[in-house]
């Protein structure tokens, strides 16, 4: 397995990820997300449900999927979906600990929004440990796993993939960065019922380490000689 030592920039997902899956906060998003797709295509909740997952699947973002085949603009959708009660995510006090311990840069990569990041990691406490946020906004409405945006975070962060380590729930969105040269931690959950679906139970070359534990997995990193 590859080490730490040598990490300048922690790079985490924020759904799934930062918070964990039981919060079930994504499920709020995913009602969100079936009824303007319900109220955009016109039909029942159930089939807009059916057309919001195999968008979600095939473009790595419902959005995206309304982009690209059905040509909507992104500004609603975001709005609406993450118009959501956050009192589930409660403060972290174990994670905030272990964030403060890393040595070097701690930043976000989302296919969300920055105000919903800002948002869910107010709610955890960890705010202050963060340099900065990737969003979709920021890459062009183009998400992981799609290589574009990787490197347009790359650029803007500047980020050394070989000095970093990224932080996924999704298993396909750690293909690219372990392409990249960075160390990639997959954060697993048996609440997390989409990406266990994705994620399968096969061995994944490109998953370096694997977690169910955040914090905990932070916590006992070892950066000594």
């Amino acid at each position: 397995m590859r080490d730490f030592r040598h990490i300048e920039s922690w790079i985490f997902d924020l759904d799934n990820t930062l918070y964990p899956a039981s919060c079930r906060l994504f499920d709020q998003m995913h009602v969100k997300m079936g009824e303007y797709v319900m109220r955009h295509f016109g039909v029942e909740y159930a089939e807009a449900k059916r057309i919001q997952k195999a968008l979600f699947h095939k473009h790595g973002t419902t959005l995206r999927g309304l982009m690209v085949e059905h040509n909507h603009a992104p500004e609603g959708f975001l709005d609406y979906v993450h118009d959501i009660d956050y009192a589930p995510v409660e403060p972290n006090p174990a994670l905030i600990a272990a964030l403060e311990k890393l040595p070097g840069r701690k930043l976000v990569f989302t296919n969300g929004t920055t105000t919903h990041a800002r948002r869910v990691m107010e709610r955890l406490g960890v705010a202050e440990a963060f340099h900065g946020v990737f969003d979709i906004v920021d890459s062009d409405h183009i998400p992981k796993p799609q290589r574009m945006p990787y490197e347009k975070f790359l650029s803007e962060h500047s980020v050394e993939p070989q000095k970093s380590a990224m932080f996924e729930d999704i298993a396909r969105n750690l293909e690219v960065p372990h392409e990249m040269g960075m160390v990639t931690v997959l954060v697993a959950s048996d609440d997390n019922e989409d990406a266990k679906l994705l994620n399968g139970t096969e061995v994944m070359p490109h998953v370096d380490h694997v977690t169910d534990d955040l914090a905990g997995f932070l916590a006992q990193l070892n950066f000594g000689e």
